[in-house]
């Protein structure tokens, strides 16, 4: 079974929560899945790049806002993948453009066009667990993009769909989608299951718990995306089309 996982920067936050990640997918290896992981920035990484590029230049160029922002995610990928060699399984982290993600050329809020998924099968059939930096891509140009924030979501579910998993998986620091922040509303209800097209108008109407574009891209290949905490590691809820 190819298993593509993701973990969000919150639950990368420190390095307890990296070798609990770590873990989670050398066991599934172990089991004899092949496994990619894809992960964002640690914590609040993103937002404190951010706010150093700004002490710079408060206009900075956006083609080189995005070769500097790609850096957090690729910095989680070196620690995720290191974490799972400690544990004794071999694994390989890749960037974006490393992992054959093309993209076009809108800097800071790219659209991935194509992902070349031939560098990921290879490392998989070495034995390998593959760890790739989401939020990012390559465009026509050789540049760096960025795919807008919560793009690492758009990722993962775009390596399943190229790469034909098996199952995707959102880790993230809910349990599930619910119908309120569960964070705010103690008595938000929390969905088994929700349609795309239901997902979509959470998302329309403030949600955060899902990139818009992730949605549209499981809709478009018929991804089963399921969104579960990555601190219990219990079922969450299960985003596809219910038919």
């Amino acid at each position: 079974m190819l298993i593509v996982q993701k973990y969000g920067g919150t639950s990368l936050g420190d390095i307890d929560r990296i070798r609990s990640a770590a873990r989670r997918a050398a066991r599934l290896a172990r089991q004899g899945n092949r496994v990619v992981v894809v992960v964002s920035a640690q914590g609040d990484t993103t937002d404190m790049m951010i706010q150093k590029a700004a002490q710079v230049n408060k206009r900075g160029a956006a083609r080189e806002m995005d070769a500097y922002l790609a850096a957090g995610e690729q910095m989680s990928a070196g620690l995720v993948s290191m974490a799972i060699g400690a544990l004794g399984y071999p694994a390989m982290s890749l960037t974006g453009w490393q992992a054959g993600i093309a993209t076009d050329g809108i800097h800071g809020n790219a659209k991935i066009l194509h992902v070349d998924g031939s560098r990921i099968r290879k490392e998989l059939d070495a034995g390998k667990i593959v760890v790739v930096a989401g939020f990012q891509g390559v465009d026509p140009e050789g540049d760096i993009t960025t795919l807008g924030r919560g793009g690492s979501d758009t990722t993962a579910v775009a390596l399943a769909a190229y790469l034909k998993a098996d199952k995707c998986q959102i880790f993230t620091d809910v349990d599930g989608v619910y119908d309120r922040d569960p964070r705010l509303f103690p008595d938000a209800t929390r969905f088994g299951q929700i349609g795309y097209d239901e997902m979509m108008a959470l998302i329309e109407n403030g949600a955060q718990v899902l990139h818009d574009r992730s949605v549209e891209l499981a809709k478009a290949y018929g991804i089963r995306v399921e969104v579960l905490s990555a601190f219990t590691g219990e079922p969450g809820t299960i985003v596809g089309d219910l038919e």
